[in-house]
């Protein structure tokens, strides 16, 4: 529901907590701000807040904000479900704290139109006449989202996020922020570190983002991450018994699942009538590095192989007409121009010599092409982070991390420089807080105590270990990509429709 647009009064008032709709046990506020932080006088929007209260209040050292990634997660829903699995410790000595971010969930939401989304060209464009047909569908998709949305839509940058949340800190009464951020939350610290350096407790960065990309890096570290990513599941799979492709050569399987998928020959097990074309092929492959789940996927790619129908599900019911869907955000934050169909072809061969299997990085590759056309400058764009004065910063990333590289965290750190400390978990998956004791008890020491890792630490792989609320975050959100069915080639939905977004 959109709240009204009206003035922002002369002075912010108290947040006024009231139970949360959906649990009385936690309670819920919201915090007018500006649309345009600079036109404070202008048009304004409620943030949606939620709380959770320590359990130990005799203990409590303050709040703790909370992001869940995205963009397009609900810090609200996160904290009513506590779907980033907080330990009883942390629970006892911080209020957890979540918001909507603006334009998601209950902050204003962005909204668009399912059926014009549903209507995207093919991102894999083969001719300039495609790359033209894309340019104008992303106008006319921008427009129409756009008059659906309000002012809000042009101000959905991290930058103006950053300046919502120091808003938050500052009504919550506490003189420094202490605040999680996982996958995009990660921006969000980095970018807060950056312009409030003087305002940090502590920032825990879990599963970081490199916010100093040009379109060839972005491609090209994305790609390497997600070939990284096929080639530990590959190696699993020849050695694991359990895999449903044990004994098979699984490259020569998933190029031949590559070709039949461009000569639109494969089929979505359990609805033969749904071809499954490239580019969803590699998304749904994708989706099953978050966790990972590599027992599923190796299951489904022998489903495909053998043309498995599969268990016939009834159809999802019928979805609303308008969605929330905040790609806008990754446009706003990254000027990643392609000039042409010649230039985006250049792109996918580089690509493919970097990933023989994956042949690209289907998120990217979605984003980019939703945010062609986009107006320049953007808002918020890339830059070198320039952090001085902060306290120690924990950043904490998988090794093999398919969605947030290990290289981003690596350059992350470089950048920050002497502030930050990078915490490494040599295992797989997205997000590290949850996967055992090592990585868990290092993010929650810090927060607590402030006590940091020694430099260069590393924490053991789990045996491949799953943290219980990976269900919520182990897939990439469809929340901000195009939603569209999967016959057609678009992003959307990893398992209904035929997509994946980043990072979450």
């Amino acid at each position: 529901m959109l709240v009204p647009l009206r003035p922002l009064p002369a002075a912010a008032s108290p947040l006024a907590w009231s139970p949360c709709p959906e649990d009385a046990s936690a309670e819920c506020a919201t915090l007018t701000l500006p649309v345009a932080w600079n036109a404070t006088r202008g048009p304004t929007f409620d943030l949606a807040v939620a709380r959770r209260r320590a359990t130990d209040p005799a203990r409590r050292i303050g709040a703790l904000v909370i992001n869940p990634g995205g963009p397009g997660g609900s810090g609200v829903d996160a904290v009513l479900r506590n779907s980033l699995g907080f330990t009883p410790l942390l629970r006892s000595r911080f209020d957890l704290v979540g918001f909507d971010p603006r334009g998601v969930g209950r902050s204003h939401p962005l909204l668009c139109s399912r059926d014009l989304a549903a209507r995207a060209p093919d991102p894999l464009m083969r001719t300039q006449a495609d790359f033209e047909a894309r340019l104008a569908h992303n106008a006319r998709y921008a427009r129409d989202c756009r008059a659906r949305t309000g002012p809000l839509y042009d101000h959905v940058d991290t930058g103006s996020v950053v300046r919502d949340l120091d808003a938050l800190r500052a009504a919550l009464g506490e003189e420094r922020l202490t605040y999680y951020g996982v996958s995009y939350g990660t921006l969000i610290g980095q970018l807060y570190a950056e312009r409030y350096p003087g305002r940090v407790r502590a920032l825990a960065l879990d599963s970081n983002m490199d916010h100093d990309l040009d379109t060839t890096a972005m491609f090209d570290t994305d790609t390497w991450t997600t070939q990284d990513s096929f080639d530990e599941f590959a190696a699993w799979c020849a050695a694991a018994k359990e895999c449903a492709l044990h004994g098979r050569d699984v490259r020569a399987l998933f190029a031949d699942l590559r070709a039949r998928a461009e000569r639109g020959e494969l089929h979505v097990p359990g609805a033969p009538e749904e071809r499954l074309t490239l580019l969803p092929l590699l998304l749904r492959t994708f989706s099953d590095f978050y966790g990972p789940d590599w027992t599923h996927l190796a299951e489904f790619l022998r489903a495909l192989d053998e043309g498995d129908d599969g268990d016939k599900s009834d159809k999802a019911p019928a979805a609303e007409e308008e969605f929330n869907d905040a790609t806008q955000v990754i446009c706003q934050d990254y000027a990643l121009p392609v000039r042409d169909q010649r230039d985006f072809e250049r792109h996918l061969r580089r690509m493919a010599r970097i990933a023989p299997d994956m042949r690209m990085t289907p998120i990217s590759v979605s984003l980019i092409v939703a945010c062609l056309g986009q107006p320049m400058p953007v808002p918020n764009p890339q830059h070198r982070l320039r952090v001085s004065g902060t306290p120690p910063l924990l950043l904490v990333n998988a090794l093999h991390d398919p969605a947030t590289g290990y290289p981003w965290a690596l350059s992350t750190a470089r950048q920050i420089g002497r502030e930050a400390r990078l915490l490494t978990y040599d295992g797989w998956g997205h997000v590290v807080y949850g996967r055992g004791e090592c990585a868990t008890g290092a993010v929650d020491r810090y927060l607590i105590s402030l006590a940091l890792p020694r430099w260069g630490a590393h924490c053991p792989a789990e045996n491949n270990r799953i943290p219980p609320h990976s269900r919520e975050l182990s897939r990439p959100d469809s929340s901000y990509m195009r939603h569209r069915p999967i016959t057609s080639g678009a992003a959307g939905s990893p398992e209904v429709e035929a997509g994946g977004s980043r990072p979450a």
